[in-house]
């Protein structure tokens, strides 16, 4: 099996632009070269009820969100956190503001796009407070914006699916808020040195040649850990932690042609073993990111779907 036309498309535009890799990039390059390139082939945008700028209290000042309504008079709805992906390093409200605005519409949930701190200039775990505290706001809060404390679901891609999962896990030790649903999206769940030696994806996908490498990957995470924080902390890398029962049924989604992929896999596995309904859907002729990319790859669309269809399921009653 190779990579299907629309995704080879999108690989054959990045090799022939010349760009540098993300890893061969100061930070605030990478920033814009990733929001260019999102804004490019991005979803269409969806129209929604309203759209709120707002600042919730932080452990370490306010914390930037933007509220998404599907009915701007319903009360109660479902209320969807979204942790955008980026290695804990790039992205932004506006690189999945498409995405937030298609969940909005087609689960029928309002949806929070936090705007929690990135490294390197916040390291760990100033992006995991910054995103339980946005947890603890819609528990606390949700009322206030029409939302129901009593159906919140978390999701997220790459680096927004690890702080996804991290904020399942809390939850579950904190004693709340409760999340009833968890949509991880080509998760990030390793960072351990040995990670590349324990996932084949991670050697076969991780040369370079399919958007990211074990590269951009190594430098992604020396970004968001200082050199004395221990990458088995399962705030890092909840794959690590020994107990995984009691956690929200979740929707897993990964790509065949990711360095992630096996590791995505592994921690579903995981989650079903512990007693969670799980689904696992891998996209299995496609890249890491291509649902930021559904302007360009089908698949991306039809990730998009499945990920709308199983929130609007889950939190339905």
């Amino acid at each position: 099996m190779t990579v299907d036309k629309q995704t080879a498309a999108i690989l054959a535009q990045g090799a022939e632009s010349g760009a540098p890799a993300l890893h061969e990039m100061p930070a605030p390059e990478a920033r814009r070269a990733l929001k260019e390139m999102t804004i490019a082939v991005d979803a269409p945008k969806t129209p929604v009820a309203k759209v709120e700028e707002r600042t919730i209290p932080g452990p370490n000042g306010e914390i930037p969100i933007r509220i998404y309504w599907p009915d701007a008079t319903a009360d109660a709805l479902p209320v969807l956190l979204l942790y955008h992906g980026g290695g804990w390093t790039l992205g932004d409200m506006d690189t999945h503001e498409n995405v937030c605005r298609y969940y909005c519409a087609n689960a029928g949930v309002i949806v929070i796009n936090v705007d929690y701190r990135l490294a390197p200039e916040h390291k760990f775990p100033a992006g995991v407070d910054d995103c339980y505290a946005a947890l603890e706001w819609v528990g606390a809060h949700a009322a206030e914006i029409g939302g129901d404390a009593s159906r919140i679901a978390v999701t997220g891609d790459s680096a927004g699916g690890n702080l996804s999962a991290v904020m399942c896990q809390l939850a579950k030790a904190r004693g709340g808020p409760m999340i009833a649903f968890q949509a991880l999206v080509y998760p990030a769940v390793d960072l351990t040195d040995d990670a590349n030696d324990k996932y084949a994806s991670r050697t076969s996908f991780g040369g370079g040649e399919y958007f990211i490498g074990r590269k951009d990957v190594v430098w992604l995470k020396g970004n968001y850990l200082d050199q004395h924080t221990l990458a088995s902390d399962p705030r890092i890398s909840p794959i690590l932690t020994e107990d995984l029962s009691g956690l929200p049924p979740a929707l897993v989604i990964t790509a065949g042609y990711d360095p992630l992929c096996d590791e995505g896999k592994a921690y579903a596995d995981r989650l079903a073993a512990a007693g969670a309904p799980v689904e696992h859907k891998c996209f299995e002729t496609t890249i890491h990111g291509f649902m930021s990319f559904s302007g360009g790859i089908d698949a991306g669309k039809e990730g998009l779907a499945l990920v709308a269809d199983r929130i609007k399921a889950a939190l339905s009653s």
